[in-house]
């Protein structure tokens, strides 16, 4: 079986955060798919039991899910992060009167690269990251950082995209123009190498459609999710190709509209007690010794 580093192609993550830079104020409204994920995976917490004190956004973009995570775990502090200090502004707003009286939410904007965090080992307990793993270079190195800041038994609750996503547009301009996405299985087994314990996936396929591939093509750059990719060309490709590209979808379209996919893979996993120190010391928990009496 294929591992992570294989199943994806190199990302260029400067190119990811410009990218993101220039379309942090276009991002909310042409990015519907991420938004619909995102109410997706907060209607699977109604199945979760848990009540963390500190919560992760992880790749939060700008953060749409901030507010319902406050509302549904009340007192627990907010960590938003993200490479993009443009995009977390961008879903930042100014605190008004009535958030002076309720007392003001306790969010924390970090920017970062998520498989490098400023944060503690083990203090999260709730990390969350909506559509994000996918822009990582290399993601089971991201899943070693969540699981190195997720406490024992924290939960990690994530979304990202597989190999079927974008398929139309892979066909019509090429493999090499369309970002290579990981595997679902790829990912369970990287969940497990990175110490989470007995990992859940599952994947469902969207369909968008478009009038004219002109308007997928506005959506993915008004977002940011032009290609990425290290090995991309640069410069600007001939007319004979754009031409080719929207001739080859246009051809897909059924009923006049062309259909996009999108493979949306889903993950939660546990963090799993770690038994083991550095050194190859047994790990003990003295909250689960009992004394018994004499």
């Amino acid at each position: 079986m294929r591992g992570v580093a294989e199943s994806a192609q190199a990302i260029d993550p400067a190119q990811v955060r410009r990218r993101f830079a220039r379309a942090a104020q276009t991002y909310a409204a042409a990015s519907p798919l991420e938004a619909e994920i995102g109410r997706r995976m907060l209607e699977r917490l109604e199945y979760v039991r848990a009540a963390p004190r500190r919560i992760l956004d992880a790749g939060a973009g700008p953060a749409r899910e901030a507010r319902p995570l406050r509302r549904r775990y009340a007192g627990a502090t907010l960590v938003t992060l993200d490479a993009s200090l443009a995009m977390l502004q961008a879903g930042r707003r100014r605190p008004g009167w009535r958030d002076w009286l309720r007392g003001m939410p306790r969010d924390l904007p970090v920017v970062a690269d998520f498989a490098r965090m400023p944060l503690a080992a083990g203090c999260v307990d709730l990390l969350w990251s909506n559509m994000a793993l996918h822009w990582a270079p290399a993601p089971d190195a991201v899943l070693r950082e969540f699981a190195r800041v997720l406490a024992p038994s924290g939960l990690l609750m994530f979304s990202t995209l597989g190999p079927d996503t974008l398929k139309e547009l892979r066909q019509a301009a090429g493999p090499e123009q369309v970002h290579a996405f990981v595997d679902m299985h790829d990912l369970g087994d990287a969940l497990l190498a990175a110490g989470f314990a007995a990992p859940v996936m599952d994947a469902e396929r969207v369909t968008l459609t478009y009038t004219d591939p002109d308007a997928l093509f506005a959506d993915l750059r008004r977002s940011g999710q032009t290609s990425a990719r290290a090995d991309r060309r640069r410069g600007l490709r001939g007319r004979g190709f754009l031409a080719r590209a929207h001739a080859a979808l246009a051809a897909q379209a059924r009923d006049g509209r062309i259909p996009v996919t999108y493979e949306v893979v889903y993950g939660h996993a546990w963090k799993g007690e770690k038994r083991q120190a550095d050194d190859g010391r047994a790990v003990i928990r003295t909250d689960a010794l009992r004394h018994k009496r004499h």
